[in-house]
């Protein structure tokens, strides 16, 4: 246990998961866990038509009923697609990546070791790197989950009085259900928000633990003056 609990972060979580998760380090997900689910995908399970002006590559590809894919897609394996989701021209899901039902991964995203919950969406120019989004997180237009630092050190994540050690050297966002995020925000390696905090358009979030049901805003002081 840690000396800082984390923030309430998911009301329910997908059965895959349920038996592996910890609330105290709920990014370990994204490590064996995930890999267990994804290696037990059958080589190709198709529940849709293929358009052929899709790109499959790789192998323990998954896609579930009523999906919609359109023109330009790259899916790479191993990835589990849901129910009723949507991935809109030029989304590229990289491989590493479990998608619920119902989520939209939008026009030129890209996912990359990623587990979306029911009802995720990245519909707009977004990076989701080594990154967990609650059921019903919606990202604004160019939000960025970043997951790597410069120097290449293992990410640990501040918390009053300590740091928590993470032991992975990537890590975006752990999102908690119904967070959102305003366009153009930035979260930066290492951040854990609690579930249904807004977000807004144009924050820089550093690494570190955000609360539950709160509002996180940009200060910013705007100087206007008159052109001579």
């Amino acid at each position: 246990m840690t000396a800082f609990s984390l923030p309430e972060l998911f009301a329910a979580l997908p059965a895959e998961f349920a038996d592996a998760f910890d609330a105290e380090a709920p990014w370990d997900l994204l490590g064996a866990a995930l890999d267990r689910v994804l290696g037990k995908l059958p080589s190709q399970s198709f529940d849709i038509l293929i358009p052929p002006d899709i790109n499959l590559l790789g192998d323990q590809i998954s896609i579930g009923r009523g999906t919609r894919i359109l023109p330009g897609v790259v899916i790479e394996g191993p990835v589990r697609i849901g129910c009723d989701c949507e991935l809109r021209p030029g989304a590229y899901v990289r491989g590493g990546v479990w998608i619920g039902d119902s989520c939209v991964v939008g026009a030129n995203v890209e996912i990359k070791r990623a587990i979306l919950f029911d009802g995720a969406k990245a519909p707009h120019l977004s990076y989701v790197g080594d990154s967990i989004l609650g059921a019903g997180v919606n990202l604004g237009a160019g939000t960025v989950l970043s997951n790597f630092r410069h120097d290449g050190a293992e990410i640990s994540i501040p918390f009053p009085g300590g740091r928590l050690a993470t032991s992975r050297r990537k890590l975006g966002a752990v999102l908690g259900d119904g967070v959102l995020t305003g366009c153009n925000s930035v979260l930066h390696p290492g951040v854990v928000v609690g579930r249904e905090t807004q977000i807004y358009p144009g924050v820089q979030l550093r690494s570190g633990i955000y609360p539950a049901k709160s509002v996180i805003k940009l200060q910013q002081q705007l100087d206007v003056t008159p052109l001579r």
